[in-house]
């Protein structure tokens, strides 16, 4: 058999590679990847606008590369995906480092120290778009090009000079809006997504070490999207998947209803997308969060399961079968794990829902006299207004009968309008938005004592007035305005 090489051209395919579908925050993610398998205890991400030649550095304190294995680094393809890994190894496919660079940057340049010697590499994409025939080279950085550059001495004394580690500079991005507002808008972006995505390193919990990372000198603060510092979140029972002799452990939390934590805290734990978008599985592997905000599928998004978050735990072995991709940004689970999902998710929908359903019970129960009645008849379900209201069956006695059918007629014409399309879409995204008019002292004061003489008249204790008056619409919307009416008017 005869064969020839069909060797790809560099300036082509790298050209290729940088459209793989990074954002600057899933690829400074993936260079942090890089440092945590290095171990490092700290790292420092550096944006600098740099009057308009914009550059960003990722440094670490991890045990480093010798200049073979930085060699190796930089070559596309430097590992087998199907090889076995360390466990701790955030990699797969080696392509991270620079897949996630060439995205952002057209100079890549990489320096690291290990047992006290410097070695240095760059891939500049430019030089080899116009070299195409200098096929897959890259550029030497020796110890003498750092020291005769002011730039790079500066960055190399500001991070390796007293301990191992690697520098991962990126230059010459192209990949953005040349703009300072641009820039820092990204920089916010990438704050946001590395305090979510590495939420379990920056704060691994009790007795254990943490990493540390800096962005433009500031410490990243851990995101835990499951919000298990409020007393209110649930943490319900842990369930363990078995999968080709691993266990996969899923762990579901239902997050706390927006009546019991602060406005501020629970459009944070919301997110950018808000509740709706953001419920479902967080897939993470070995402790670096996958893909979030997702049902893979298997139900749809709804308002009554909106603050049920799952996380789930699967091994960097199990890779190839969930399908992780090269940004470690996508992720589907195997049609067998797909149905042990599903009985688990059937089991912990109820806890969500509940946390709507139990706030409305306990609001029926409470309200003896409501204003709106809910009527559930063959599978559909209205709101009516209360024609039994004190307040209606009062107005009514006091009309003729021609009256009595135009206040009918009212009541039947709101009821048709109640809008509830728009109160669902309010609901939905912004329930602490919804408020109830302001309490009006000269309007419900004639009211209350109209309702008062009316009890009276039936025959209801002046002792029972108060109970009875608090548990009716609309005076139990507004119990402590009620009961400070209730005291001056001397029924308290």
């Amino acid at each position: 058999m005869d064969f020839i090489s069909v060797t790809p051209s560099a300036a082509c395919l790298i050209e290729s590679l940088r459209d793989i579908g990074y954002s600057m925050e899933t690829a400074v993610a993936d260079i942090i990847d890089n440092s945590i398998t290095a171990e490092a205890t700290a790292i420092k991400i550096n944006f600098s606008w740099n009057e308009s030649s914009p550059w960003i550095s990722v440094s670490d304190n991890g045990h480093g590369m010798s200049e073979e294995e930085l060699i190796n680094a930089m070559r596309l393809g430097s590992q087998h995906p199907s090889n076995e890994r360390p466990e701790k190894d955030l990699g797969r496919f080696g392509l991270g480092l620079k897949t996630a660079s060439f995205s952002q940057c057209r100079q890549l340049t990489v320096i690291s120290k290990k047992n006290n010697k410097v070695s240095g590499y760059e891939w500049d994409l430019e030089w080899i778009k116009n070299n195409p025939d200098s096929k897959w080279e890259i550029r030497v950085i020796s110890t003498d090009d750092i020291t005769n550059s002011p730039f790079l001495n500066k960055v190399f004394t500001e991070s390796l000079l007293l301990s191992d580690g690697t520098i991962v500079l990126w230059r010459e991005l192209d990949r953005f809006d040349q703009s300072e507002k641009k820039l820092n808008s990204l920089v916010d972006q990438t704050r946001k997504h590395l305090e979510l995505v590495f939420h379990r390193y920056l704060s691994p919990g009790a007795g254990k070490k943490g990493v540390e990372i800096l962005l433009n000198n500031a410490p990243l603060e851990a995101f835990n999207p499951f919000y298990t510092s409020h007393s209110a979140t649930q943490e319900l029972p842990s369930q363990s998947i078995q999968l080709e002799g691993t266990v996969i452990n899923v762990q579901p939390y239902v997050l706390p209803h927006y009546n019991k934590t602060t406005r501020e805290n629970y459009e944070k734990y919301a997110g950018d997308d808000g509740y709706l978008q953001n419920q479902g599985f967080y897939l993470y592997r070995n402790n670096r969060l996958i893909i979030k905000g997702t049902w893979f599928r298997i139900i749809k998004k709804e308002e009554l399961t909106k603050l049920i978050r799952v996380q789930i735990d699967i091994p960097n072995s199990l890779d190839h079968l969930w399908k992780i991709d090269v940004k470690k940004a996508h992720a589907s689970p195997p049609e067998g794990i797909k149905k042990e999902l599903r009985q688990i998710i059937d089991k912990i929908a109820f806890s969500g829902k509940n946390v709507y359903r139990q706030r409305g019970k306990k609001l029926q129960d409470k309200i003896k006299e409501p204003a709106w009645n809910r009527i559930q008849s063959k599978g559909k379900i209205q709101y009516v207004i209360n024609r039994q209201h004190h307040l209606v069956t009062e107005l009514e006695n006091q009309l003729i009968p021609e009256q009595q059918d135009k206040l009918n007629a009212l009541i039947t014409m709101l009821e048709g309008s109640f809008p509830a399309e728009l109160f669902y879409s309010d609901v939905a995204s912004e329930p602490e938005s919804l408020n109830k008019p302001d309490f009006d002292e000269e309007l419900f004061s004639p009211v209350l004592d109209d309702i008062i003489q009316l009890m009276m008249n039936q025959g209801i204790t002046l002792g029972e007035i108060p109970n009875r008056i608090l548990s009716s619409d609309p005076f139990a919307t507004y119990p402590d305005e009620t009961k400070k009416l209730l005291k001056e008017k001397g029924y308290l």
